[in-house]
């Protein structure tokens, strides 16, 4: 529980004990219960409406990538072609010569 022991909690207990008494402390349970439950509503919602904009970008960061990797093998081909046909040009160009 919030990573604290057994022993940690009963302390706690016993000191909110101490300072409330025993006719506020189920009161301020039910408070502490409502501001929990209130928090993982709160969170559930952020979430639900934060995941569908995370996923639509990782979507567009993953089309991107494809993009890019597509752009660089054209790029290559042409330089392999461009070379080649340079290689090809300067082989002829010495069987004339």
């Amino acid at each position: 529980m919030f990573g604290l022991g057994a022993m940690e909690v009963l302390i706690i207990l016993v000191i909110a004990f101490l300072l409330f008494g025993p006719k506020e402390l189920p009161e301020i349970g039910k408070q502490l219960g409502k501001a929990v439950k209130g928090f993982k509503e709160t969170a559930d919602d952020l979430r639900q409406s934060v995941e569908p904009e995370i996923n639509m970008i990782q979507q567009e960061v993953k089309m991107v990538g494809q993009d890019l990797e597509s752009s660089m093998k054209e790029a290559e081909e042409s330089i392999k072609g461009a070379g080649d046909a340079a290689s090809s040009g300067i082989s002829d160009g010495s069987k004339a010569g």
